[in-house]
């Protein structure tokens, strides 16, 4: 959006200023060609522009001798922009640098607290041990995690030039060192450039089932889950379904409860006072602040068989054992109970391997939960949603902006024809933009789409310089469509030179991926070069060509007109 606004405003500001303060400044500053003293500089250059004139103006007048040869290069081109359309990887938002990354850390189900500190400090050491890491900072058991099992470490990367690896080189040198790892799972994930969704999950992207039978869906899960881990291109599968957590049940006899003199509010704070933890005071340091947290020693928080030796004061002051009013077993149950849209449901996360495209994994995962039962309802979330919404949008916006335009041409020419023959330039400009992609391997995501709209209002340019020339000269010269095209095509030739190359240039930074996250942009930069590129070849061509034939037809449609006028009779001889 912002991107867009910026792109208007500096148009329509240019577009006031090169109809008034230009001229303004050429009626002062422009010489006539005998005050003008040139150097060896320009003469070099003319030189060379001259030879390019030349050379241009024969290869147009053997394109116009055989025009069907570039209507079917034409044609070939609208085949192959649709072919490369389907072929191109493609993706969402790309990966950026922005010197962090994240490891999600998924123990055993039942781990205690101080083992999976145990576990997270060994992780840290892993990492901290690489040269490219700064600092970084974990956590494990709070509630900024989804579970007991699972811990979150956020690493700060030196600056980019500064390491040698990037934030994917990184991940995949590290993901080997956790492959052996016993008793727990890391995953580790770059930020993305924008975040989108507010589920939390251990991987970066989410595919989610739904159903109303939680056995069905527990059932079903873990196979779906297998079947994503098969598909070639996706590492770290993994999900939000816990069943096997081992669990102590504590079934209170409120009978003997209540003949010993005691209450169930005072069973509940007992224990929560040994197990919480409490909190219980706040010692008060000059620097800091340290909570003072009552719980029961950790040996004695190790075995079921220990909480025997939990005893509770009743009124009289007297201390009753727990054994006396309680009894306990062991059984197995979910971690964590998960809800989409109040329905049980279970999350399916996932990464990409590098060269791996989003949007080529997404059709196998459909796929694959075709299979389930049609009581269970699939759907993508987060960053995998929006991909598939904004590859629909994108689209369909691409088609109705070249539809504005057309209108918008079609007014001020006052002509059906003319815009075709202006817009025919654009799957030339489609062609060079997705081969360009191709070529450097690099996906057809948001940023190369916001590159295509780019070019839909950049490469129109060249034809209506040459279109509008082309009228003038049929109009006011009387010269034959073929002539006025191949006159407006060699004198309009310099101008439409010099703004493709000027635009070309201005986007060459942003192609070659300058600057803090210039990979993430680089898609964007890259499918306008090489469209200006491509364009800029085939269009010199293809215009003239296309403005003959749709010159014809007119003619001929103009003149089929006039006949079957002249063949109807007139009001007065019909009514004789």
């Amino acid at each position: 959006h912002e991107f867009a606004v910026t792109i208007v405003v500096a148009i329509l500001l240019s577009g006031f200023v090169s109809i008034s303060l230009t001229p303004m400044l050429c009626s002062r500053l422009l010489k006539g060609a005998h005050e003008e003293t040139n150097g060896w500089m320009f003469r070099v250059t003319e030189w060379f522009f001259q030879m390019m004139l030349r050379w241009y103006e024969w290869t147009l007048k053997l394109v116009l001798r055989f025009r069907p040869v570039m209507l079917a290069v034409f044609a070939a081109t609208i085949w192959l922009t649709m072919y490369l359309f389907e072929i191109v990887p493609k993706g969402f938002i790309p990966d950026q640098d922005s010197d962090s990354m994240y490891a999600n850390t998924e123990a055993i189900q039942g781990i205690s607290y101080y083992k999976m500190a145990e576990y997270q400090q060994r992780i840290a050491r892993i990492i901290s041990s690489d040269e490219n890491v700064e600092s970084m900072m974990t956590s494990a058991g709070g509630s900024f995690n989804q579970s007991a099992n699972t811990a979150r470490s956020f690493i700060t990367l030196k600056p980019r030039k500064e390491r040698p690896l990037s934030v994917t080189q990184i991940i995949d040198k590290l993901r080997p060192e956790f492959g052996g790892f016993v008793g727990a799972r890391v995953f580790l994930t770059a930020p993305p450039a924008i975040r989108i969704g507010g589920r939390m999950s251990k991987a970066q992207y989410e595919y989610t089932l739904q159903g109303p039978d939680v056995d069905e869906l527990y059932r079903v899960a873990p196979g779906l889950q297998r079947a994503i881990a098969q598909i070639p291109g996706i590492t770290d599968v993994t999900s939000d379904l816990q069943m096997r957590n081992p669990r102590l049940n504590v079934k209170v006899d409120r009978d003997k409860v209540a003949s010993m003199h005691l209450n169930m509010r005072d069973v509940s704070n007992a224990m929560y006072d040994a197990f919480g933890p409490r909190w219980s005071s706040t010692i008060y340091a000059p620097n800091a602040q340290y909570k003072v947290l009552l719980e029961v020693q950790p040996e004695y928080q190790e075995h079921p068989d220990l909480l025997s030796k939990l005893y509770f004061k009743n009124r009289e002051g007297v201390l009753i054992p727990m054994d006396a009013f309680a009894t306990t077993y062991t059984d197995a149950g979910p971690q964590t109970i998960a809800h989409n849209g109040q329905l049980p449901s279970v999350t399916i996360s996932y990464n990409l391997l590098p060269g791996t495209a989003l949007g080529d994994v997404v059709g196998e995962i459909e796929e694959a939960a075709s299979r389930l039962p049609g009581t269970i309802q699939t759907s993508f979330q987060g960053t995998a949603k929006a991909f598939q919404d904004s590859m629909q949008n994108m689209t369909t916006l691409l088609i109705i902006a070249v539809l504005v335009v057309y209108i918008c041409l079609g007014v001020l020419y006052e002509s059906y024809v003319h815009p075709l023959t202006i817009l025919s330039g654009l799957p030339s400009a489609g062609l060079g933009a997705l081969a360009t992609l191709v070529l450097f391997r690099q996906e057809l995501n948001v940023y190369a789409f916001v590159g295509l709209f780019m070019l839909v209002g950049i490469v129109k340019k060249n034809a209506i310089m040459q279109i509008d020339f082309a009228l003038e000269a049929e109009r006011k010269e009387g010269k034959s469509p073929m002539d006025a095209i191949y006159e407006g095509c060699v004198i309009r030739f310099r101008p439409i030179l010099m703004t493709t190359l000027a635009a070309l240039l201005g986007v060459l930074p942003i192609a070659i991926g300058f600057g803090a996250g210039g990979e993430t942009r680089r898609p964007l930069g890259l499918a306008v070069a090489g469209g200006l590129i491509v364009s800029q070849f085939v269009t010199l061509y293809l215009t003239p060509v296309v403005y003959t034939y749709l010159d014809s037809l007119v003619y001929l449609w103009r003149r089929s007109g006039r006949k079957h006028r002249a063949g109807e009779p007139s009001p007065a001889a019909a009514g004789d």
